[in-house]
């Protein structure tokens, strides 16, 4: 390490003018003790060094060396035990201090510069940049990188997580912002490209596979704990978080990949090509198209698709959100077919709703002819639910609603009146009530309460007061329900039987 020539300057004349010792120097000009000794040596001074008083471990050293040999990776607390139980009297920070300079290190690998050729190959990592918010949801902001091995030049790719069908569309966009396809893919062995590996078997990913078959490219995983045989990638990652993302500010994802695109046609490719510096890598990348890979005629389709159970109320639940469907559908098995801005939702081959995605968290996103058509889909059941009570009850009635219907009259407001009728004056008058009314021809729920009204005055005193309706709430209502009584001759005839048999 080499230090300004002023300081260097400083140093001498403090030893030889001022007499100061190293330690002086070193606390007083904030420069390690070795370095002052170095300075005075390299001069031709003979630095006055204090003699150190003998460490309280020098007895151990032995044992300690001994040990770390065998073991290399044996914690300091454990081996501190260890001499303590063998009479060493020291506080274990200091002793892991002194175990720091005789712990054996592992030899320095060396690495060979790799050489690729053009066209032959590029490489692809995810890099991750923090969380983004939206709304009340925080994602993962991912970024794909692809780097071409010859040319350096770079695809750029920011998505809201590092799912599988993230991972086909970064392939996907980088290949047709190339226009081309290199011949070899290499990856890390995370699980989107390798799901088992026993040293050279590998299990692909099938959806990777299919991928590559299309593109017709070789995926290649690097060695496990070998990311230096893809240093291209990762070199392309941290130039990207210095000279791109730093201090950048951007509205929203669809901001930031705009700009990413920009840097990535502008500045990035302008810097000189690592692998022949005459050259930008712009230029470069242009010689290199002329051998990779032309592209098939159809993207590879990067959709997501999910199995989705829909419950009671007609609403998909999709990455963290509720989207709606037609009420004829609930209570079934469906299918979500989402891309970055669309929702569909499926059925076999109908498409029953789509909808723009949303990237917050716990909201509901509708069509508003959905919830319209529930709405009325429930006030055509309410009418029906009374009219089948009525009918029920009372099977003269769908005689009176029938001819009602001729003459034009709602039969919904006409099946609320007869059934408030009948909640108050039973079904014994009702009956009798509906009758008198077709009689006398007039299918209306003005002429049954006028017939009730006249089996009161004929069979009450004048002074009773007309009965009054009770509002129910809905629930006690439904809980009244009319049951026709049946005939009991079929049990006379069991009696009968059982008598002549007797006899």
């Amino acid at each position: 390490m080499t230090i300004a020539p002023d300081l260097t300057a400083q140093i001498l004349r403090y030893h030889h003018a001022e007499r100061w010792p190293v330690g002086t120097i070193s606390s007083q000009l904030n420069v390690h003790r070795e370095t002052v000794i170095r300075v005075l040596t390299q001069a031709g001074a003979s630095p006055i060094i204090p003699a150190q008083r003998p460490s309280g471990v020098t007895p151990y050293l032995p044992f300690i060396e001994q040990t770390l040999k065998q073991f290399p990776n044996l914690t300091a607390s454990r081996l501190h035990a260890m001499v303590v139980e063998r009479g060493y009297g020291g506080r274990p920070d200091h002793f892991r201090h002194l175990i720091a300079r005789h712990r054996p290190r592992a030899p320095v690998e060396a690495y060979l510069r790799l050489r690729t050729l053009p066209g032959e190959q590029c490489q692809c990592d995810w890099g991750h940049f923090g969380h983004i918010q939206i709304g009340q949801a925080k994602r993962p902001l991912m970024a794909f990188v692809m780097v071409l091995s010859w040319s350096r030049r770079i695809f750029l790719r920011f998505f809201l997580g590092a799912h599988m069908e993230n991972f086909l569309r970064g392939h996907v966009q980088a290949f047709e912002s190339w226009g081309l396809a290199p011949r070899v893919t290499l990856y890390d062995n995370l699980k989107s490209v390798v799901l088992e590996r026993k040293g050279q078997a590998i299990r692909f990913n099938p959806t990777l596979l299919a991928l590559s078959a299309h593109y017709r490219f070789e995926p290649r995983p690097v060695a496990p704990a070998r990311g230096n045989q893809k240093g291209r990638v990762e070199r392309s990652i941290r130039y990207i978080r210095d000279n791109f993302f730093a201090a950048r500010t951007y509205t929203d994802i669809d901001d930031l990949n705009a700009q990413a695109d920009a840097w990535v046609a502008g500045a990035s490719s302008q810097r000189p090509c690592p692998e022949d510096t005459k050259l930008s890598v712009q230029e470069a990348f242009e010689q290199e198209k002329s051998h990779l890979m032309a592209l098939p005629a159809t993207p590879f389709s990067c959709d997501e698709l999910r199995a989705v159970s829909v419950g009671k109320t007609p609403y998909v639940r999709f990455d963290l959100n509720d989207y709606s469907i037609p009420h004829t559908h609930v209570q079934r098995s469906l299918t979500v077919s989402a891309d970055l801005c669309e929702v569909r939702i499926v059925d076999g081959q109908q498409v029953l709703a789509t909808h723009r995605r949303c990237w917050d968290k716990g909201q509901q996103i509708e069509v508003e002819a959905h919830v319209e058509e529930l709405v009325q889909h429930k006030r055509a059941g309410r009418a029906h639910r009374d009219t089948d009570r009525l009918v029920h009850a009372i099977p003269q009635i769908q005689t009176l609603l029938n001819e009602a219907a001729k003459r034009g009259e709602p039969l919904g407001r006409t099946a609320s009146q007869l059934q408030e009728l009948l909640d108050v004056h039973g079904r014994t008058q009702m009956t009798a009530a509906v009758a008198d009314a077709l009689n006398r021809g007039v299918p209306h729920p003005n002429a049954v309460r006028l017939a009730l009204e006249r089996q009161r005055q004929a069979q009450t005193p004048p002074s009773t007061p007309p009965p009054l309706g009770v509002a129910l709430p809905e629930h006690v209502r439904q809980r009244d329900i009319a049951v026709r009584p049946h005939s009991l001759s079929g049990y006379d005839q069991l009696i009968g039987d059982h008598d002549d048999a007797n006899d």
